[in-house]
């Protein structure tokens, strides 16, 4: 079992950023790949990023590539989403996931563990 715990969310002006991290409670968080997912109101769960349990290998969607980062620090079991040059459209709550495979999928029923979401809010 993998107790996943969102934090860094808030409100922020467009063109702003923010560090979202994930902290798992297993210790052999390195085991796993972890994503990053977002669902605004009335649309479904979409995938953001994601990392391979040795943050070597890192994917993103096609909308926030160039703007966020995802990374790992596995010393910490925690997972990071830095988010720069936010727009109205980022505003989700935002959910990271574990998924005890090497590669993370880009599908959200792959995962075994989500977390409880933190919500980001971006204003214009």
């Amino acid at each position: 079992q993998v107790q996943l715990v969102e934090s860094g969310g808030g409100l922020v002006q467009a063109g702003g950023s923010l560090r979202l991290s994930c902290a798992a409670s297993r210790r052999t968080f390195s085991n796993y790949a972890m994503g990053w997912f977002r669902q605004a109101p009335g649309k479904e769960r979409e995938f953001v990023a994601g990392i391979s349990w040795s943050g070597g290998n890192t994917h993103y969607a096609d909308s926030v590539k160039g703007r966020f980062t995802i990374s790992r620090d596995n010393a910490k079991n925690t997972v990071y989403l830095q988010m720069n040059s936010l727009k109205p459209e980022d505003t989700a709550v935002y959910y990271c996931a574990a998924d005890r495979d090497v590669i993370a999928p880009m599908r959200w029923g792959d995962y075994d563990y989500w977390g409880q979401g933190t919500q980001v809010t971006v204003s214009s």
